[in-house]
Protein backbone atom coordinates (compact mmCIF):
# COMPACT_ATOMS: atom_id res chain seq x y z
CA UNK A 1 0.00 0.00 0.00
CA UNK A 2 1.36 3.61 -0.98
CA UNK A 3 1.87 5.40 2.08
CA UNK A 4 -0.11 8.75 2.06
CA UNK A 5 1.43 12.37 2.80
CA UNK A 6 -0.17 15.98 3.34
CA UNK A 7 -3.21 16.00 1.80
CA UNK A 8 -3.15 12.34 0.14
CA UNK A 9 -6.47 10.76 -1.11
CA UNK A 10 -7.45 8.05 0.72
CA UNK A 11 -8.06 5.62 -2.54
CA UNK A 12 -3.59 5.42 -2.13
CA UNK A 13 -5.22 2.49 -0.26
CA UNK A 14 -3.29 0.35 -2.45
CA UNK A 15 -0.49 0.90 -1.57
CA UNK A 16 -0.40 -1.09 1.20
CA UNK A 17 -1.64 -3.82 -0.27
CA UNK A 18 -0.56 -7.37 1.19
CA UNK A 19 -0.49 -10.74 -0.25
CA UNK A 20 -2.38 -13.58 1.52
CA UNK A 21 -2.78 -17.09 0.90
CA UNK A 22 -5.50 -19.63 2.27
CA UNK A 23 -4.86 -22.88 3.83
CA UNK A 24 -5.64 -26.04 1.20
CA UNK A 25 -7.77 -28.44 3.06
CA UNK A 26 -8.89 -32.16 2.17
CA UNK A 27 -11.32 -34.42 3.56
CA UNK A 28 -10.13 -38.23 3.51
CA UNK A 29 -12.03 -40.87 2.43
CA UNK A 30 -11.60 -43.15 5.01
CA UNK A 31 -14.27 -43.23 8.12
CA UNK A 32 -13.59 -40.29 10.14
CA UNK A 33 -10.82 -39.21 8.67
CA UNK A 34 -10.29 -35.63 7.53
CA UNK A 35 -7.46 -34.19 7.04
CA UNK A 36 -6.16 -30.42 6.67
CA UNK A 37 -2.93 -29.36 4.96
CA UNK A 38 -1.60 -26.16 3.70
CA UNK A 39 -0.13 -26.22 0.41
CA UNK A 40 2.07 -23.79 -1.71
CA UNK A 41 0.02 -25.57 -4.82
CA UNK A 42 -2.96 -24.40 -6.26
CA UNK A 43 -6.03 -25.31 -4.21
CA UNK A 44 -8.14 -27.66 -6.55
CA UNK A 45 -11.09 -28.36 -4.69
CA UNK A 46 -12.07 -24.34 -4.48
CA UNK A 47 -15.52 -23.47 -4.12
CA UNK A 48 -17.08 -20.75 -5.40
CA UNK A 49 -16.95 -18.10 -3.57
CA UNK A 50 -12.61 -18.86 -3.58
CA UNK A 51 -13.28 -18.99 -7.24
CA UNK A 52 -14.96 -15.60 -7.37
CA UNK A 53 -12.48 -14.07 -5.38
CA UNK A 54 -9.62 -15.01 -7.56
CA UNK A 55 -11.56 -13.56 -10.96
CA UNK A 56 -12.31 -10.44 -8.66
CA UNK A 57 -8.87 -9.86 -8.46
CA UNK A 58 -7.92 -9.97 -11.99
CA UNK A 59 -10.38 -7.89 -12.39
CA UNK A 60 -8.88 -4.96 -10.00
CA UNK A 61 -5.44 -5.79 -10.83
CA UNK A 62 -6.00 -4.20 -14.37
CA UNK A 63 -8.19 -1.33 -12.82
CA UNK A 64 -5.52 -0.46 -10.46
CA UNK A 65 -3.07 -0.28 -13.12
CA UNK A 66 -5.58 1.93 -15.04
CA UNK A 67 -5.93 4.31 -11.99
CA UNK A 68 -2.09 4.06 -11.34
CA UNK A 69 -1.41 5.17 -15.18
CA UNK A 70 -4.44 7.97 -14.99
CA UNK A 71 -2.55 9.33 -11.77
CA UNK A 72 0.83 9.50 -13.67
CA UNK A 73 -0.34 11.45 -16.24
CA UNK A 74 -2.79 13.68 -14.62
CA UNK A 75 0.64 14.88 -12.47
CA UNK A 76 3.24 13.94 -15.45
CA UNK A 77 4.38 17.49 -14.84
CA UNK A 78 5.47 16.98 -11.60
CA UNK A 79 7.85 13.90 -11.87
CA UNK A 80 11.35 14.14 -11.73
CA UNK A 81 11.95 11.37 -14.16
CA UNK A 82 9.20 10.51 -16.04
CA UNK A 83 10.94 7.81 -18.17
CA UNK A 84 11.11 6.06 -15.06
CA UNK A 85 8.09 6.09 -13.45
CA UNK A 86 6.83 5.00 -17.55
CA UNK A 87 9.29 2.06 -16.51
CA UNK A 88 7.89 1.10 -13.60
CA UNK A 89 4.03 0.69 -15.28
CA UNK A 90 5.39 -1.06 -18.15
CA UNK A 91 6.90 -3.48 -15.31
CA UNK A 92 3.13 -3.92 -13.48
CA UNK A 93 1.38 -4.12 -17.16
CA UNK A 94 3.37 -6.98 -17.87
CA UNK A 95 2.92 -8.88 -14.55
CA UNK A 96 -0.72 -8.07 -14.76
CA UNK A 97 -0.97 -9.72 -18.40
CA UNK A 98 0.68 -12.56 -17.97
CA UNK A 99 -1.88 -13.23 -14.29
CA UNK A 100 -4.61 -12.40 -16.90
CA UNK A 101 -3.61 -14.63 -19.55
CA UNK A 102 -2.16 -17.64 -17.01
CA UNK A 103 -3.21 -16.91 -14.15
CA UNK A 104 -0.98 -18.36 -11.05
CA UNK A 105 -2.54 -19.06 -7.71
CA UNK A 106 0.83 -19.78 -5.39
CA UNK A 107 2.20 -18.45 -2.86
CA UNK A 108 5.34 -18.32 -4.98
CA UNK A 109 3.67 -16.11 -7.75
CA UNK A 110 1.51 -13.64 -5.34
CA UNK A 111 5.00 -13.22 -3.88
CA UNK A 112 6.29 -11.75 -6.80
CA UNK A 113 3.66 -9.48 -7.48
CA UNK A 114 3.99 -8.47 -3.62
CA UNK A 115 7.86 -7.96 -4.48
CA UNK A 116 6.71 -5.76 -7.57
CA UNK A 117 4.57 -3.97 -5.34
CA UNK A 118 6.53 -2.97 -2.98
CA UNK A 119 9.14 -2.34 -5.69
CA UNK A 120 7.07 0.19 -7.20
CA UNK A 121 6.23 1.86 -3.92
CA UNK A 122 9.75 2.32 -2.72
CA UNK A 123 10.42 3.56 -7.31
CA UNK A 124 8.14 6.40 -6.33
CA UNK A 125 11.36 7.94 -3.86
CA UNK A 126 14.02 7.64 -7.18
CA UNK A 127 11.13 9.50 -9.26
CA UNK A 128 9.30 12.18 -7.63
CA UNK A 129 11.10 15.12 -5.68
CA UNK A 130 11.55 14.75 -2.09
CA UNK A 131 9.15 17.63 -1.82
CA UNK A 132 6.63 16.19 -4.13
CA UNK A 133 6.37 13.24 -2.14
CA UNK A 134 6.25 15.01 1.21
CA UNK A 135 3.34 17.13 -0.31
CA UNK A 136 1.04 14.09 -0.31
CA UNK A 137 1.96 12.48 -4.27
CA UNK A 138 0.33 9.56 -4.63
CA UNK A 139 3.07 6.91 -5.24
CA UNK A 140 3.79 5.42 -8.64
CA UNK A 141 1.69 2.11 -8.47
CA UNK A 142 -1.30 3.51 -5.94
CA UNK A 143 -3.14 0.68 -5.08
CA UNK A 144 -2.12 -2.00 -7.57
CA UNK A 145 0.05 -3.86 -4.71
CA UNK A 146 -3.69 -4.18 -2.93
CA UNK A 147 -3.64 -7.14 -5.23
CA UNK A 148 -1.11 -9.22 -3.90
CA UNK A 149 -2.60 -8.27 -0.27
CA UNK A 150 -6.14 -9.89 -1.24
CA UNK A 151 -4.42 -12.52 -3.18
CA UNK A 152 -2.43 -13.77 -0.08
CA UNK A 153 -5.55 -13.32 2.29
CA UNK A 154 -7.23 -16.22 0.10
CA UNK A 155 -4.47 -18.43 -0.31
CA UNK A 156 -2.88 -18.52 3.42
CA UNK A 157 -6.18 -16.84 5.42
CA UNK A 158 -6.44 -14.05 7.81
CA UNK A 159 -2.35 -14.61 9.09
CA UNK A 160 -1.17 -14.23 4.92
CA UNK A 161 -2.91 -11.21 4.61
CA UNK A 162 -2.35 -9.41 7.57
CA UNK A 163 1.56 -10.47 6.67
CA UNK A 164 1.29 -9.17 3.31
CA UNK A 165 -0.17 -5.55 4.22
CA UNK A 166 2.59 -5.35 7.26
CA UNK A 167 5.00 -5.81 4.10
CA UNK A 168 3.18 -3.15 1.64
CA UNK A 169 2.81 -0.38 5.20
CA UNK A 170 6.21 -1.29 5.75
CA UNK A 171 7.49 -0.30 1.87
CA UNK A 172 5.02 3.00 2.19
CA UNK A 173 6.89 4.22 5.69
CA UNK A 174 9.86 4.04 4.19
CA UNK A 175 9.14 5.73 0.54
CA UNK A 176 7.31 8.88 2.44
CA UNK A 177 9.82 9.28 5.14
CA UNK A 178 7.69 11.24 7.42
CA UNK A 179 4.59 9.64 8.05
CA UNK A 180 1.28 11.87 7.99
CA UNK A 181 -1.62 11.00 9.58
CA UNK A 182 -2.33 9.69 5.90
CA UNK A 183 0.27 7.41 5.67
CA UNK A 184 -1.05 5.60 8.93
CA UNK A 185 -4.79 5.17 7.97
CA UNK A 186 -4.37 3.47 4.58
CA UNK A 187 -1.88 1.54 6.22
CA UNK A 188 -4.26 0.26 8.40
CA UNK A 189 -7.45 -0.18 5.92
CA UNK A 190 -4.56 -2.29 4.26
CA UNK A 191 -4.19 -4.49 7.23
CA UNK A 192 -8.04 -4.68 7.52
CA UNK A 193 -8.72 -5.52 4.20
CA UNK A 194 -5.53 -8.61 4.66
CA UNK A 195 -6.84 -9.60 7.67
CA UNK A 196 -10.75 -9.51 7.08
CA UNK A 197 -10.87 -10.72 3.29
CA UNK A 198 -8.52 -13.68 5.17
CA UNK A 199 -10.37 -14.34 7.76
CA UNK A 200 -13.56 -14.26 5.59
CA UNK A 201 -12.42 -17.21 3.02
CA UNK A 202 -10.99 -19.59 6.73
CA UNK A 203 -14.78 -19.23 7.30
CA UNK A 204 -15.94 -20.42 3.85
CA UNK A 205 -13.19 -23.47 3.78
CA UNK A 206 -14.13 -24.36 6.83
CA UNK A 207 -18.04 -24.39 6.19
CA UNK A 208 -17.29 -26.23 2.71
CA UNK A 209 -15.63 -28.34 4.63
CA UNK A 210 -17.56 -29.23 6.96
CA UNK A 211 -20.40 -29.87 4.20
CA UNK A 212 -18.59 -31.84 2.19
CA UNK A 213 -18.07 -34.39 5.47
CA UNK A 214 -21.36 -34.02 6.31
CA UNK A 215 -22.32 -35.15 2.70
CA UNK A 216 -19.77 -37.87 2.75
CA UNK A 217 -21.20 -39.46 6.21
CA UNK A 218 -25.17 -39.21 5.08
CA UNK A 219 -24.35 -41.28 1.71
CA UNK A 220 -21.67 -43.63 3.90
CA UNK A 221 -24.79 -44.00 6.32
CA UNK A 222 -27.12 -44.69 3.01
CA UNK A 223 -24.88 -47.15 1.45
CA UNK A 224 -24.59 -48.84 5.18
CA UNK A 225 -28.54 -48.84 5.44
CA UNK A 226 -28.66 -50.45 1.58
CA UNK A 227 -26.57 -52.71 2.39
CA UNK A 228 -28.11 -54.17 5.71
CA UNK A 229 -31.05 -54.47 3.83
CA UNK A 230 -29.43 -56.46 1.94
CA UNK A 231 -27.44 -58.93 4.40
CA UNK A 232 -29.46 -59.08 7.57
CA UNK A 233 -32.21 -61.60 6.45
CA UNK A 234 -29.48 -63.54 4.67
CA UNK A 235 -25.45 -63.69 5.41
CA UNK A 236 -26.18 -63.02 9.43
CA UNK A 237 -28.78 -65.52 9.98
CA UNK A 238 -26.15 -68.25 8.14
CA UNK A 239 -23.21 -67.32 9.98
CA UNK A 240 -25.28 -67.56 13.08
CA UNK A 241 -27.06 -70.58 12.50
CA UNK A 242 -23.40 -72.17 11.33
CA UNK A 243 -21.97 -70.88 14.83
CA UNK A 244 -24.89 -72.60 16.88
CA UNK A 245 -25.00 -76.14 14.66
CA UNK A 246 -21.18 -76.02 14.67
CA UNK A 247 -20.94 -75.62 18.76
CA UNK A 248 -23.68 -78.36 18.89
CA UNK A 249 -21.21 -80.86 17.05
CA UNK A 250 -17.61 -80.19 18.46
CA UNK A 251 -14.26 -80.42 17.64
CA UNK A 252 -13.12 -79.40 14.48
CA UNK A 253 -16.68 -78.18 13.53
CA UNK A 254 -16.69 -75.88 16.71
CA UNK A 255 -13.52 -74.29 14.87
CA UNK A 256 -15.52 -73.06 12.33
CA UNK A 257 -18.41 -72.14 14.51
CA UNK A 258 -15.88 -70.04 16.35
CA UNK A 259 -14.91 -68.31 13.08
CA UNK A 260 -18.26 -67.92 11.86
CA UNK A 261 -19.75 -66.96 15.05
CA UNK A 262 -16.57 -63.56 15.02
CA UNK A 263 -17.15 -62.67 11.44
CA UNK A 264 -21.22 -62.12 12.16
CA UNK A 265 -20.39 -59.94 15.09
CA UNK A 266 -17.94 -57.76 12.79
CA UNK A 267 -21.06 -58.19 10.46
CA UNK A 268 -23.72 -57.19 12.51
CA UNK A 269 -22.17 -54.39 13.90
CA UNK A 270 -21.45 -53.13 10.31
CA UNK A 271 -25.35 -53.07 9.12
CA UNK A 272 -26.27 -52.38 12.83
CA UNK A 273 -24.52 -49.42 13.90
CA UNK A 274 -25.57 -45.88 13.85
CA UNK A 275 -22.09 -44.11 15.12
CA UNK A 276 -19.57 -44.85 12.28
CA UNK A 277 -16.95 -44.21 14.33
CA UNK A 278 -18.38 -47.34 15.99
CA UNK A 279 -17.94 -49.03 12.54
CA UNK A 280 -14.12 -47.83 11.93
CA UNK A 281 -13.06 -49.29 15.57
CA UNK A 282 -14.70 -52.72 14.81
CA UNK A 283 -12.75 -52.97 11.72
CA UNK A 284 -9.82 -51.17 12.39
CA UNK A 285 -9.97 -50.46 15.91
CA UNK A 286 -8.38 -52.33 18.96
CA UNK A 287 -8.32 -56.19 19.36
CA UNK A 288 -7.93 -58.65 22.27
CA UNK A 289 -5.52 -61.56 20.32
CA UNK A 290 -6.76 -64.70 23.24
CA UNK A 291 -10.27 -63.68 21.82
CA UNK A 292 -9.52 -64.25 18.10
CA UNK A 293 -6.84 -67.16 19.15
CA UNK A 294 -9.73 -68.80 20.80
CA UNK A 295 -10.99 -70.19 17.89
CA UNK A 296 -7.74 -72.85 17.15
CA UNK A 297 -8.21 -74.38 20.35
CA UNK A 298 -9.62 -78.32 20.15
CA UNK A 299 -8.80 -81.76 20.52
CA UNK A 300 -5.15 -81.77 19.56
CA UNK A 301 -4.57 -78.23 20.27
CA UNK A 302 -4.04 -76.27 22.94
CA UNK A 303 -4.17 -72.41 23.51
CA UNK A 304 -2.28 -71.17 26.69
CA UNK A 305 -2.36 -67.37 27.29
CA UNK A 306 -2.17 -64.92 29.81
CA UNK A 307 -4.82 -63.71 32.23
CA UNK A 308 -4.84 -59.87 31.01
CA UNK A 309 -5.83 -58.97 27.52
CA UNK A 310 -2.97 -58.83 25.04
CA UNK A 311 -4.22 -55.92 22.97
CA UNK A 312 -3.28 -55.06 19.54
CA UNK A 313 -4.20 -52.89 16.76
CA UNK A 314 -6.69 -55.14 14.56
CA UNK A 315 -5.43 -55.02 11.64
CA UNK A 316 -2.01 -56.45 13.40
CA UNK A 317 -3.91 -58.94 15.19
CA UNK A 318 -5.41 -60.64 12.70
CA UNK A 319 -2.24 -60.92 10.53
CA UNK A 320 -0.19 -63.04 14.14
CA UNK A 321 -4.13 -65.18 13.70
CA UNK A 322 -3.30 -65.66 9.88
CA UNK A 323 -0.11 -66.65 10.76
CA UNK A 324 -0.88 -68.96 13.68
CA UNK A 325 -3.38 -70.84 11.57
CA UNK A 326 -0.71 -71.38 8.84
CA UNK A 327 1.73 -73.02 11.20
CA UNK A 328 -1.16 -75.33 12.82
CA UNK A 329 -2.05 -76.14 9.20
CA UNK A 330 1.57 -77.26 8.33
CA UNK A 331 1.43 -79.23 11.83
CA UNK A 332 -1.81 -81.19 10.71
CA UNK A 333 -0.16 -81.73 7.59
CA UNK A 334 3.32 -82.86 8.22
CA UNK A 335 3.88 -83.63 11.96
CA UNK A 336 1.62 -86.91 11.76
CA UNK A 337 -1.69 -87.82 12.51
CA UNK A 338 -0.92 -88.26 16.45
CA UNK A 339 0.82 -85.04 16.71
CA UNK A 340 -0.37 -82.84 19.22
CA UNK A 341 0.03 -78.48 19.39
CA UNK A 342 0.41 -76.02 21.95
CA UNK A 343 0.20 -72.04 21.58
CA UNK A 344 1.75 -70.16 23.67
CA UNK A 345 0.50 -66.34 23.98
CA UNK A 346 2.94 -63.61 26.00
CA UNK A 347 2.77 -60.17 26.27
CA UNK A 348 6.34 -58.95 27.95
CA UNK A 349 4.97 -55.34 27.53
CA UNK A 350 7.53 -54.27 24.45
CA UNK A 351 6.73 -57.75 22.61
CA UNK A 352 4.17 -60.10 21.69
CA UNK A 353 5.42 -63.55 21.60
CA UNK A 354 3.57 -66.48 20.11
CA UNK A 355 4.52 -70.05 20.37
CA UNK A 356 3.37 -72.96 18.08
CA UNK A 357 5.02 -75.85 19.13
CA UNK A 358 4.12 -79.39 17.74
CA UNK A 359 4.92 -83.01 19.00
CA UNK A 360 5.43 -84.00 15.25
CA UNK A 361 7.91 -85.94 13.65
CA UNK A 362 10.34 -82.52 13.11
CA UNK A 363 11.59 -81.46 10.44
CA UNK A 364 14.95 -82.22 8.29
CA UNK A 365 17.62 -80.25 7.73
CA UNK A 366 17.37 -78.25 4.74
CA UNK A 367 13.40 -78.78 4.15
CA UNK A 368 12.53 -75.25 4.64
CA UNK A 369 14.73 -74.09 1.68
CA UNK A 370 14.20 -77.16 -0.25
CA UNK A 371 10.03 -76.48 -0.14
CA UNK A 372 11.09 -72.70 -0.89
CA UNK A 373 12.77 -74.12 -4.42
CA UNK A 374 9.67 -76.13 -4.92
CA UNK A 375 7.18 -73.09 -4.94
CA UNK A 376 5.99 -74.18 -1.70
CA UNK A 377 5.82 -70.67 0.17
CA UNK A 378 3.47 -71.48 3.31
CA UNK A 379 6.66 -70.95 5.99
CA UNK A 380 8.20 -68.16 4.01
CA UNK A 381 5.27 -66.14 2.61
CA UNK A 382 2.27 -66.91 5.32
CA UNK A 383 4.15 -67.36 8.59
CA UNK A 384 7.87 -65.33 7.96
CA UNK A 385 6.11 -62.76 5.19
CA UNK A 386 3.68 -61.30 7.76
CA UNK A 387 5.81 -61.44 10.86
CA UNK A 388 8.22 -58.95 8.61
CA UNK A 389 5.63 -56.95 7.38
CA UNK A 390 4.76 -56.36 10.94
CA UNK A 391 8.27 -55.42 12.13
CA UNK A 392 8.67 -58.49 13.81
CA UNK A 393 10.51 -61.58 13.16
CA UNK A 394 9.43 -65.74 13.09
CA UNK A 395 11.76 -68.40 14.13
CA UNK A 396 11.47 -71.85 13.07
CA UNK A 397 13.33 -74.62 15.22
CA UNK A 398 13.01 -78.35 14.98
CA UNK A 399 14.34 -80.56 17.67
CA UNK A 400 16.67 -83.82 17.34
CA UNK A 401 14.04 -85.91 18.49
CA UNK A 402 11.77 -84.33 16.84
CA UNK A 403 9.04 -82.04 17.43
CA UNK A 404 8.83 -78.03 15.40
CA UNK A 405 8.86 -74.73 17.34
CA UNK A 406 7.43 -71.45 15.23
CA UNK A 407 7.79 -68.36 17.63
CA UNK A 408 6.49 -64.98 16.54
CA UNK A 409 7.89 -62.14 18.20
CA UNK A 410 5.75 -58.77 16.92
CA UNK A 411 6.51 -55.42 18.51
CA UNK A 412 3.85 -53.87 20.63
CA UNK A 413 3.52 -50.91 19.22
CA UNK A 414 0.77 -49.42 21.50
CA UNK A 415 2.92 -49.13 24.42
CA UNK A 416 5.87 -47.84 22.33
CA UNK A 417 3.40 -44.97 21.58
Amino acid sequence: MSSPRHGADPDRLGGSDAVAAPQRRRVGTDVGATVVEASTTPVLDEHAIVRALWRGIDVFRWLALVYAAWSVWQRHGQIAHLVGAVAVLGVLTGWTTVQTLRPMRTVRAYTVELALGCSAILATRLVDHPDVITAGAKTIPSIWPTAAVVGFAVLRGWRGGLAAASLVAASSFVEVVEPTANTVSNSIFGLLIGGCIGYCVDLARSSHSALAEAMRLDAARAERDRLARTVHDGVLQTLSFINRRASDLGGEAARLGAMAGEQERILRTLVSQTDLAEVSRAVSGDADLRGLLRHVEGEDVQLVSPADPVVLPRRVADEVVAAVEAALDNVRQHAGEDARAWVLLDDDGDEIAVTIRDSGRGLAAGRLEEAVGQGRLGVSSSIRGRAADLGGTATITSGANGGTTVELRIPNRRTAR
